[in-house]
């Protein structure tokens, strides 16, 4: 067991041990996959420090106890005729990136960057209409969560935000090709160190490391737009300078870097793993909320978390205490914690009532 400061937990974290108020109240099981709004709740209760199991300690058998809370949700979702019709082009062109990535990565010099284009291009614009874009990629990413389907969501969410930007139709499909290709460098490494369930050891992570480094060698015989060079050689540097290959910070890294970082990132952490189930929506902006100012730039951070929240008003929720309702209005100043009308009339604003979060989308 780790004895952790409660500022330092990370959502993911699973607790060894029962949680307790001040006053003997359970906040927590033993078990307890932490989320970013359990931690918040827990600073709340004024909680100093919490026991944690190692990551190489957490198994499958352990994470089993934690609810679905997708799965009501994702049922609707697959069930309806757009998704059915998605789902089998999205596999098509899957296979097209493949392909695609393999004549890259063997100097096929028959690569054709337009056909990776156009297959986001016609995923975009033929299906993502009457049902939202995170919606589709979530349930996708259940079927499919090879590193080429992990680069069309990304493509597809870069292209939204760059859109919400109001980019031009021609940095529109550039930012689009750097999220396609923003991984590439990920197909040359061993896939056992990829899908590795527990933590990778320092040798393996610096492996993990080089693969922005690895990308941009495969890529650079075709002399790619520098925009797109540089959103696959930074995708994973930060602002505050905690990121690889270089420790970039701010205004060293390029807009499209720091735009496909974001998208990255979202796409990651709402994707299932073997050792973890994807996270909420709004567990995912929590997460953004109080991790992301500092690592992620603002100016594309806050239209990307402000549009998504959108996407859901009217959504009915579970809150973790059982009750269910509909989002009614977004909070400005937490869009993690919108107000709520339960299925009572009750008004509920999450901004003022920390011990509640939403759990899930039903």
């Amino acid at each position: 067991m780790i004895n952790l400061n409660t500022k330092d937990l990370k959502a993911g974290m699973v607790t060894a041990t029962p949680i307790y108020s001040k006053t003997g109240q359970l906040l927590f099981p033993a078990h307890t996959a932490l989320t970013s709004q359990q931690i918040s709740y827990l600073e709340f209760y004024a909680i100093p420090s919490v026991l944690i199991l190692p990551e190489d300690a957490v198994t499958k058998e352990i994470l089993d106890g934690t609810d679905d809370t997708m799965v009501s949700f994702s049922q609707k979702v697959k069930k309806s005729r757009e998704f059915h019709a998605f789902k089998v082009d999205y596999t098509k062109k899957t296979k097209v990136i493949e392909d695609s990535f393999n004549s890259l990565i063997t100097s096929d010099k028959n690569y054709n960057p337009g056909v990776l284009l156009s297959q986001i291009s016609t995923l975009y614009e033929n299906h993502l209409t009457s049902l939202s874009v995170f919606d589709m990629l979530h349930n996708m990413r259940q079927i499919d969560d090879t590193t080429y389907a992990h680069c069309i969501n990304v493509a597809i969410i870069s292209r939204m935000m760059g859109k919400w930007l109001d980019f031009p139709d021609q940095d529109l499909d550039a930012l689009t090709l750097a999220g396609i290709l923003h991984d590439i460098g990920k197909c040359m490494i061993d896939k056992d160190i990829l899908s590795k369930p527990t933590k990778l050891t320092d040798a393996e992570f610096d492996v993990v490391k080089k693969h922005p480094i690895m990308g941009i060698e495969v890529v650079d015989p075709y002399h790619p737009d520098d925009r797109i060079r540089s959103a696959i050689l930074s995708h994973h540097e930060r602002c505050d300078g905690s990121g690889y290959p270089y420790g970039k910070k701010r205004d060293e890294i390029s807009e499209f870097a720091r735009i496909i970082a974001i998208a990255d990132v979202y796409d990651a952490m709402t994707a299932s793993r073997c050792y973890r189930k994807g996270f909420c929506p709004f567990e995912v902006i929590a997460t953004f909320e109080r991790e992301g100012y500092e690592k992620f730039d603002a100016k594309y951070l806050l239209p990307f978390l402000t549009h998504i929240i959108n996407t859901y008003m009217s959504n009915s929720v579970l809150l973790n205490d059982g009750t269910t309702g509909k989002i009614i209005f977004i909070n400005q100043e937490a869009l993690s914690r919108p107000i709520i009308q339960g299925t009572n009339g009750e008004y509920i604003n999450l901004f003022k009532r920390p011990e509640l979060y939403i759990q899930a989308i039903i």
